[in-house]
């Protein structure tokens, strides 16, 4: 019975410990562990955390973000938990969403080609095609307005039909503007708001930005984690970033213009560290006292003139 008892004692402490992190961290938990308390698989509990209907806080160790225990407390305290919160952030593909809009899947590719259906999520299947997920909610939202319903029956407007003949794919754009609001809201000072930016853009335009190398090194730290969907390196990785990285003209401008304001406010923050002074660069070198008896020698121009004394003597 004893060692039944101390057996359950110390299966019971490491779960705590588990679930609770290390000292500091008592009053938060872990992304997987927060997930199963609000019942969300792990990719929905990250959809909730970027729509921000789980709130996140720093973990003290480093080890990324944590769901504090109030937190948990507050969502499961919510009406029609869990069933509300997991409906909140149900995410769908193209055929299942069109099932929900009642509309052929063609039809809502080119909505959400046009930008009038906002990606919340993507991923690369085996065949290397990106597949765009959407808000079940949001779908719903804009099937059941009124004003939608021309471009959900009948023929798309000629306008509308020419920029998708031109090749107009707003998809990537939109995913990368709802992606930055997320990033935006996880950072928690200057830099990493300005880090956030900079992580939309390809690297050279950020040097065309940032001049100071020891500023790009210090927004470099606080650079967020792009998702990883492929070892890095590969074709799938390679698409991946290019979806990740701004490419038309005028959304490069405004990131750009946001990157710039961004900095600024940094700077007035916090300015990005530098390397120590070297010893002779920090103080002048003092001057050498000269050592007693010594006799400093005579200026040049003195020294001549008395030669010249002398030579005038002789002759």
């Amino acid at each position: 019975m004893s060692g039944d008892i101390i057996t359950h004692e110390i299966t019971a402490a490491t779960e705590q410990r588990g679930a609770i992190g290390t000292t500091g961290r008592g009053t938060s938990l872990a992304p997987s562990r927060a997930a199963r308390e609000l019942g969300l698989k792990r990719s929905e509990f990250d959809i909730a955390v970027h729509l921000g209907r789980v709130r996140t806080v720093p973990d003290e160790g480093g080890g990324g973000r944590r769901v504090a225990r109030d937190e948990i407390e507050r969502i499961r305290a919510g009406e029609g938990f869990p069933e509300a919160l997991r409906e909140s952030v149900r995410a769908v593909g193209t055929t299942a969403g069109a099932a929900l809009m009642e509309v052929t899947g063609a039809r809502f590719t080119r909505l959400a080609r046009l930008g009038l259906l906002v990606p919340v999520h993507f991923y690369l299947n085996r065949y290397r095609a990106v597949v765009w997920l959407y808000l079940a909610e949001e779908l719903r939202q804009f099937a059941a307005d009124e004003k939608n319903a021309a471009l959900l029956k009948g023929r798309t407007p000629e306008g509308l039909r020419d920029q998708l003949t031109e090749g107009l794919d707003l998809r990537p754009r939109n995913w990368r503007g709802r992606h930055l609001g997320f990033l935006l809201r996880k950072a928690d000072e200057p830099w990493a708001r300005a880090a956030a930016v900079a992580s939309l853009l390809d690297p050279v335009e950020v040097s065309e930005i940032v001049v100071d190398p020891y500023e790009r090194s210090y927004l470099n730290r606080f650079r967020p984690a792009r998702p990883a969907h492929a070892a890095p390196g590969s074709p799938v990785s390679q698409l991946a970033e290019e979806i990740m990285t701004a490419t038309d003209a005028d959304e490069i401008d405004w990131l750009r213009t946001d990157l710039a304001q961004a900095l600024e406010a940094a700077r007035r923050h916090r300015s990005a560290p530098r390397p120590a002074p070297r010893d002779h660069e920090r103080c002048p070198v003092p001057a050498v006292p000269p050592a007693p008896g010594h006799r400093a020698p005579e200026h040049p121009g003195r020294f001549r003139g008395l030669l010249g004394r002398l030579w005038r003597q002789d002759s």
